[in-house]
């Protein structure tokens, strides 16, 4: 099922609910980021049914059960919630962690990146590295918050292919004024995470239109970008607070930049010699020892 309609679908469904099954969703409907931290007794509790009534509410929807929903009402919260609302329901996920700040922020990344590398499709990965050696020009792309990631990814992939292009995002119109001339021989790598990036999504399915090669980093199976994809690396994000966690997705980013050196071994080592030599010449590092 697609996260993005889950409280349609709901809503819909009620009335062919049960009188303890209507209560379930009617709570799911309203507070919806409340039921990502609850187990299915404790949301029995909370409605008044038990917790086999909501099991079969699970699967009513269409899922395998509980945790399922759980895992699709999370993504629904990180799509639909305002930054003010993100703030509190991640301040309320602190509090009930009762760990510190920083240990429940880097026990989060370190859980985003395990999750990231066991579901992550390695075959995919390796045709990524291959599309992008094999296209004549390549065009990154990551609107708002992932335009960090973008210039991170942007700047190594500089130093080791002849034509990547950073997109710039301050404009719509100027966004496809640098992509116009995109072509199938050209590969189109576009970055969104929730709340996902319009520009990035009409950005993406242009370059798709044209025919060039897509690729999509984000975060979900049911992101916006993933159909206008050719190939998706799923990567798991997020909140703290009202800032991205983009922890997962730069490991990703990292682990394609590896892929491309070490396929481009001799070229790069003779490109990045060069390099060094200009750098030495103008100062571009300090050889001082600290």
């Amino acid at each position: 099922m697609d996260e993005i309609d889950l409280l349609g679908t709901i809503q819909k469904k009620i009335p062919e609910l049960s009188k303890g099954q209507k209560r379930i969703a009617k709570f799911l409907i309203e507070d919806y980021d409340k039921a990502i931290y609850l187990t299915a007794s404790k949301l029995g509790e909370i409605t008044g049914v038990s917790e086999s009534t909501v099991v079969r509410f699970a699967i009513e929807l269409g899922f395998d059960g509980y945790p399922k929903l759980q895992r699709a009402l999370e993504e629904l919260v990180k799509i639909k919630l305002t930054a003010v609302q993100r703030i509190k329901v991640s301040s309320d996920r602190i509090k009930k962690s009762e760990k510190s700040i920083l240990k429940a922020v880097l026990e989060s990344d370190s859980e985003r990146i395990h999750s990231t590398l066991s579901e992550i499709n390695e075959e995919v990965f390796e045709k990524c590295v291959s599309e992008i050696l094999l296209a004549k020009k390549v065009y990154i792309f990551g609107g708002r918050s992932s335009f960090s990631l973008a210039s991170f990814f942007q700047f190594y992939l500089n130093l080791m292919i002849s034509d990547a292009v950073l997109i710039n995002s301050y404009a719509s119109t100027e966004i496809f004024e640098q992509i116009y001339k995109i072509d199938d021989e050209d590969l189109f790598i576009g970055m969104s995470f929730p709340r996902y990036s319009q520009r990035t999504i009409k950005a993406m399915e242009y370059a798709h239109k044209k025919g060039a090669f897509t690729i999509a980093i984000t975060d979900s199976k049911v992101s916006p970008l993933v159909r206008f994809a050719d190939l998706s690396l799923i990567a798991r994000s997020d909140m703290v607070s009202f800032v991205d966690s983009l922890v997962a997705p730069l490991s990703v980013v990292n682990a394609l930049l590896v892929g491309i050196s070490v396929s481009k071994k001799d070229e790069i080592m003779k490109n990045l010699d060069n390099l060094e030599r200009i750098w030495n010449e103008c100062d571009v590092y300090t050889s001082k020892a600290p």
